[in-house]
């Protein structure tokens, strides 16, 4: 059930604005073994947690990664990739593919985005509302601090507010939701073994820098945290 909100604008007017403002969550079982984002060994090209790593470490640009992952993705479980091209000389791409939505992926316009467990902008009504609370933040980005900006969209993250009632969520999950469906219907998902794990903010400035920061659970304890920030340039 896990959550991301981006909003991304390739060109922007002001100096102070973002090119990319990036907020997530990542929802698995408290017991599961994971690592915490971390650049690559040797590899200082590749800051990353577990998955995507073949289009990390590939020549190809994201939408023709994205066209080879869709000629196979009838073979898998439905999943969802976002895929980006952050390039200061050449401007940034961003597309999307879902294996259970359209059969080719596609070039998102700039603009505001949510995805949780169904197709990008599936109107899910804890989507919608982290959202509008992810906006509002947005909108008050170029004014606030980079750690302020930060400690607001970690807010949202860490919102346990259910949006209920939800049927699109109740149809989705049936019998399995029903009984903790308060907790899988808000942004931050809490229950006794599942739930938020890791929170991430990426920050991309008008000049590509990038502030990447990651707080993660600790020792499967939900009152213990971790947080790390990097901060580096995009390579043009």
């Amino acid at each position: 059930m896990c959550i991301i909100f981006f909003k991304f604008d390739p060109r922007p007017v002001s100096k102070n604005a973002y090119r990319l403002i990036l907020a997530a969550n990542r929802d698995e079982s408290y017991h599961r073994p994971s690592k915490l984002a971390d650049f690559w060994g040797d590899n200082n090209d590749i800051l990353s947690g577990e998955l995507v790593t073949h289009f990390l470490t590939s020549d190809m640009d994201s939408l023709s990664y994205l066209k080879k992952v869709s000629t196979e993705g009838h073979l898998y479980n439905g999943f969802n990739l976002i895929a980006a091209d952050l390039s200061t000389a050449k401007g940034d791409v961003v597309c999307y593919y879902g294996n259970r939505g359209e059969p080719e992926p596609i070039v998102l316009t700039p603009g505001t985005y949510g995805l949780s467990n169904a197709l990008l902008e599936t109107p899910w009504r804890k989507l919608c509302f982290g959202k509008q609370l992810f906006m509002e933040v947005v909108e008050q980005s170029e004014a606030l601090p980079k750690d302020t900006l930060v400690t607001h969209l970690l807010d949202v993250l860490n919102n346990e507010e259910a949006q209920l009632p939800d049927p699109a969520i109740e149809d989705q999950g049936q019998e399995y939701v029903q009984p903790i469906l308060s907790k899988y219907a808000a942004v931050c998902v809490r229950c006794a073994t599942y739930g938020t794990r890791t929170n991430t903010i990426i920050l991309v400035d008008a000049d590509g820098h990038v502030t990447f920061t990651e707080r993660s659970m600790l020792d499967k304890d939900t009152s213990y945290w971790e947080t790390n920030t990097y901060e580096f340039t995009l390579q043009s």
